[in-house]
């Protein structure tokens, strides 16, 4: 392996374990019920909801293949599985992949 290669790895996996590190560290001093807790839990969920908007909406790869509308019907189903299985999020990431499949090959 290049030099390279090795320290782009040794650098991104000190970046990733030293965060988690610290917010191991400073997570008994926070409490769930905070400002600041509530903020950041708002910024993930936002984060979270624009990087699915834009695989929806600007898909890149073999899901580029698929049109608009079946993107929005597998989205609109995959919520209605979401909140038919009480909040659970194994049960439409599964049943996205699938409908995804289907839709995509018979439409």
């Amino acid at each position: 392996m290049s030099v390279n290669i090795v320290l782009a790895i040794f650098v991104t996996s000190l970046a990733t374990f030293l965060s988690r590190i610290l917010g191991a560290l400073s997570s008994e001093r926070i409490k769930e019920t905070s400002k600041i807790f509530k903020w950041f839990n708002c910024l993930a969920y936002a984060t979270l909801a624009a990087l699915i908007s834009r695989t929806i909406i600007f898909p890149v790869g073999i899901l580029n293949e698929a049109s608009y509308f079946i993107r929005l019907i597998v989205v609109v189903l995959s919520l209605i599985v979401f909140l038919i299985s009480k909040k659970n999020y194994v049960y439409p990431t599964i049943f996205s992949a699938f409908c995804m499949s289907l839709l995509s090959n018979f439409f």
